[in-house]
C-alpha cells in the first residue's frame, strides 16, 4: 500500500498535533488540511474536496460531530483513499463506518498519546501505545501497516471496538473522571507536595482541558455510566468509612 498524501479534516488540538506528527515523521508524504476556521491557502489549508482526495484521510473530529463529518467526507474520497479513525471510543465510530461504508476502506485506530504526553516523552514516539480494532484491508495489508507503525516506535495493542470501549471506561474516562472532580474542588499544587500527589496532578492536568472529550466519551461509550457509578459509591464507602472511624474515637 503506497502511501504519498495524507489529509486531516479537523484543526482542533489533536488535528495540529497529528500535522506536526506528519511533518515530523513522514515529511516526505503531501500534507492537506481542511478546517472550517481556515480559508484554504494551497500551503497548509486546502478545500474538503482536495483534503478528502489524500492516500490517508484522518477524521479527527470531536466524537459529537463524527458520523456527520464522515456523511461528507466519503462521497469525496479519492479510489484509493483510506478513511483513518482516531476517536477515543470505538463501538459508535465502527458502526458509523460500517453504515456509511458501502465499500468504504477505513481503519479504526486509537492513539493513546496526545500533545501532553508526547512532549513528557521527549518528543518521540518511541514506547506510545496505539490501539487498532476494527479494518477493511487484506491480511498482508494490515499487517503491513501495523509493522510500519511498529518502526516508528509505537507500540501496537489489537482489540475489538467493544474491548477497547469497556477497558477505555475503566481507564482514560476513569483520570478525566477523578481529573474533573480535582479541577472543580480547587485543589492546586503546594510547596509540600508529597511525590504522589504531583503524580496525581500531572494526570490531572493532562486532561483537566478537554472537557468537550470527557463529554463525549461519557455520551457514546456505553460502559462509562458504570464505572462513574462504581466511583461514586466507592466515594460513598469511604466517607462513611471515615466518619465511622471519628465516632469509633469520640
Amino acid at each position: 500500500m503506497a502511501i504519498e498524501s495524507i489529509g486531516i479534516v479537523g484543526y482542533g488540538q489533536f488535528g495540529q498535533f497529528l500535522a506536526e506528527l506528519a511533518e515530523k515523521f513522514a515529511p516526505r508524504l503531501d500534507l492537506k488540511v481542511f478546517s472550517h476556521r481556515f480559508e484554504p491557502d494551497s500551503e497548509r489549508f486546502f478545500s474538503l474536496e482536495e483534503t478528502c482526495k489524500s492516500d490517508l484521510v484522518i477524521a479527527a473530529v470531536a466524537i459529537r460531530d463524527f458520523e456527520a463529518k464522515v456523511a461528507e467526507i466519503v462521497p469525496r474520497l479519492g479510489p484509493k483513499s483510506v478513511l483513518v479513525d482516531v476517536a477515543t471510543v470505538m463501538m459508535h465510530t465502527v458502526e458509523v463506518l460500517k453504515r456509511h461504508g458501502n465499500g468504504l476502506r477505513y481503519l479504526a485506530t486509537h492513539p493513546m498519546f496526545g500533545p501532553y504526553s508526547f512532549e513528557k516523552q521527549g518528543g518521540t514516539l518511541e514506547g506510545l501505545r496505539i490501539v487498532l480494532s476494527d479494518h477493511t484491508f487484506e491480511p498482508e495489508t494490515y499487517e503491513a501497516i501495523k509493522a510500519a507503525l511498529e518502526g516508528h516506535g509505537l507500540v501496537v495493542l489489537e482489540m475489538s471496538p467493544e474491548e477497547h470501549d469497556r477497558q477505555i471506561a475503566e481507564t482514560l474516562f476513569l483520570t478525566h473522571y477523578v481529573g474533573q472532580i480535582v479541577t472543580h474542588g480547587g485543589f492546586v499544587r503546594t510547596q509540600v507536595d508529597s511525590v504522589s500527589f504531583g503524580y496525581l496532578m500531572d494526570a490531572v492536568e493532562s486532561v483537566r482541558q478537554d472537557t468537550a472529550l470527557f463529554q463525549d466519551v461519557f455520551h457514546y461509550n456505553p460502559f462509562c455510566r458504570e464505572v462513574a457509578q462504581r466511583f461514586d459509591q466507592a466515594e460513598a464507602e469511604v466517607d462513611r468509612l471515615i466518619h465511622r472511624k471519628a465516632l469509633a474515637d469520640r
